[in-house]
């Protein structure tokens, strides 16, 4: 693993990460709902994420791996394919200016704080290494929004921000950009 190298983990039980899936599905099949970016000091690997609970936060790999005791995760590592170590470096001392800013549960970029994959999109913002796309919080199969984001955004108050440029996991993990590495746990 290199500094910069992007980790994306894939699926768990929990409602949120069911929405978030079942709605992003791309051709190649991801099944992710979070990611992050690496930062290797030292032979110790972590990882900058924005995590709901937490909000951005430098965890250990480990720790992202497993971030409850009741979920096994699997967990895949890309790399930006053509990427220069200033670019790196720049992500990098974005991501750590970041530490502590909150989640941003609305997944609208314009409001405060950052999602997992607005996170590392504004990481890389600059390189144009992602692309933003319209959002979308239906069901692919019904067409109807899906459960989890009409319970989601009653508890918010506030209407579903469809078709809003946003990003998010699985597309991510489809750009051009990157190249798989492989499976890490």
């Amino acid at each position: 693993m290199k500094t910069g190298d992007i980790v994306f983990r894939g699926a768990s039980k929990s409602e949120l990460s069911s929405a978030i899936n079942d709605v992003t599905q791309t051709a190649k099949k991801n099944t992710y709902t979070h990611m992050g970016i690496c930062e290797v000091i030292n032979d110790k690997i972590f990882v900058y994420h924005s995590d709901l609970g937490k909000g951005v936060v430098r965890e250990s790999l480990e720790d992202f791996y497993k971030p409850d005791e009741a979920t096994d995760y699997s967990v895949d590592l890309y790399r930006i394919k053509t990427i220069s170590n200033k670019q790196i470096a720049s992500a990098i001392t974005k991501a750590r200016a970041l530490i502590n800013k909150p989640y941003n549960v609305t997944y609208i970029l314009e409001d405060e704080g950052f999602y997992c994959s607005e996170y590392i999109y504004e990481l890389f913002k600059n390189d144009s290494v992602f692309k933003l796309e319209p959002m979308t919080f239906k069901n692919p199969k019904t067409k109807t929004f899906h459960d989890g984001w009409v319970k989601h955004y009653n508890n918010l108050g506030i209407a579903i921000p469809e078709g809003k440029l946003g990003c998010n996991p699985n597309g991510m993990a489809s750009s051009e950009n990157l190249e798989f590495i492989g499976k890490i746990n």
